[in-house]
C-alpha cells in the first residue's frame, strides 16, 4: 500500500506530505462544502472516465452553490486485479482536469478490497470552496415570472454510459457531456447577481430538478419542449430503449432560474463560453398550479412533468 501511494498518488497530485490531514489557507467569507461518491460502470466511457467525472461532479456541486472551488480530497476503493494502467489513466485524467479548473487535490485515502467485492474502482470526493459576499442561491428565492435557463443539450451522459455498458453503438457516437461548470457559473455571476438558483440536473435529469424547484418554491413552472435541445443521436437512442431524455442524467449542463429582466443578458454571456454555447430560455415560473411542472409539447398539447418512480435506468453517475 505504501508503494502504491508513493508511486502513483503522490506524483499524480503533487502531494507535499503523507500526513493524515492537509492544512490549507485562503478562506474568507462563507465556505461551501460537498461530498459525493462515484460508482459508475464501466469506469471508462465515451467522452470521459470515472476520474474526470469525480472531479467535475464535485466542482459542479460547489459551483451550483455559487462557490469558487479551491480544494478537493479523494478516496479510492480499488478492487484486487484492477489493471494498473487503468489506474494510471484515471489519475492522469483527474490531474489534468484539476489543473485546468485551478483546484488542488490535497488529501486522500486508498483501500483495496477482495476481487469480486468492488467494481474495479469506486471514488469518493469532498470539495471546499468560497462563496463571495452577496451570493445567495436557493429555490426559496424563485418568484412567478422568473425565467428558466438550460445551458445545453440534455441526455448525453446517461445515454453514452448506457450504450457503452450494453455494447450498443450509435452513429455518430454518443459522447458524455461531463465537464466542469465553474467557469460558466463565474461568467453568469459576473453578469448578474439576480440569479435565484442553480442546479446541475444529474440523476433524475432535467425533469426531476424542475420538479424539485417547483416543490421547494411553492410555484408552478411551464416549460417548452421545443426549447429543450436533445441531439438526434440521444433522441434516437432514447426512442430505441423506451426512455425519456428529460429524466436521463447529465454531467455538463445546468439549470438556472433568473429574474426575467436579466435573462437575455445572461444568455448572451453564457453563449460566449464553451459550456454555455447552447444556452436558451426554456420556460417560465408561474403562480399556478402550485408545485407543478407543465410541459408544452411540440404538437401543442400540455403534459405534467412529475418525479420518476424508481430508476429509469441503472445508476450512471
Amino acid at each position: 500500500m505504501h508503494q502504491l501511494v508513493r508511486d502513483y498518488f503522490v506524483p499524480s497530485f503533487h502531494l507535499q506530505t503523507l500526513n493524515d490531514s492537509a492544512v490549507v489557507d485562503g478562506f474568507r467569507g462563507k465556505i461551501a462544502l460537498t461530498t459525493d461518491s462515484y460508482v459508475i460502470s464501466p469506469y471508462f466511457f465515451p467522452g470521459g472516465d470515472i476520474g474526470l467525472l469525480s472531479v467535475c461532479g464535485t466542482v459542479n456541486d460547489l459551483s451550483m452553490a455559487g462557490a469558487r472551488p479551491l480544494y478537493l480530497t479523494t478516496g479510492f476503493i480499488l478492487e484486487e486485479g484492477m489493471p494498473m494502467e487503468d489506474l494510471v489513466k484515471i489519475l492522469a485524467s483527474m490531474k489534468t482536469v484539476a489543473d485546468e479548473i485551478g483546484v488542488k487535490i490535497v488529501a486522500g485515502d486508498t483501500k483495496v478490497v477482495e476481487k469480486g467485492k468492488g467494481d474495479g474502482i469506486y471514488i469518493n470526493t469532498a470539495g471546499i470552496g468560497i462563496v463571495d459576499e452577496g451570493i445567495d442561491l436557493s429555490p426559496g428565492r424563485i418568484r412567478p415570472g422568473d425565467k428558466i435557463i438550460l445551458s445545453g443539450s440534455i441526455g448525453n451522459h446517461g445515454m453514452a454510459v448506457m450504450a457503452e455498458r450494453n455494447g450498443i453503438s450509435f452513429e455518430p457516437p454518443i459522447l458524455s457531456d461531463v465537464c466542469a461548470l465553474n467557469s460558466l457559473v463565474e461568467t453568469m455571476l459576473a453578469t448578474s447577481r439576480e440569479i435565484r438558483v442553480l442546479r446541475d440536473p444529474t440523476r433524475g435529469g432535467v425533469a426531476t430538478t424542475l420538479k424539485e424547484f417547483a416543490a421547494d418554491s411553492m410555484c408552478g413552472m411551464m416549460v417548452d419542449e421545443e426549447s429543450i435541445q436533445v441531439r438526434p443521436g440521444v433522441q434516437g437512442a432514447c426512442d430505441l430503449l423506451g426512455l425519456d431524455p428529460l429524466y436521463v442524467a447529465n454531467e455538463g449542463v445546468l439549470l438556472a432560474v433568473v429574474a426575467p429582466h436579466v435573462a437575455d443578458e445572461l444568455i448572451l454571456a453564457m453563449r460566449k463560453t464553451r459550456a454555455g454555447a447552447e444556452a436558451a430560455v426554456i420556460g417560465e415560473v408561474t403562480e399556478q398550479p402550485k408545485q407543478m411542472v407543465l410541459l408544452r409539447t411540440r404538437i401543442g398539447g400540455t403534459r405534467i412533468i412529475d418525479m420518476i418512480t424508481g430508476e429509469q435506468l441503472p445508476r450512471i453517475c
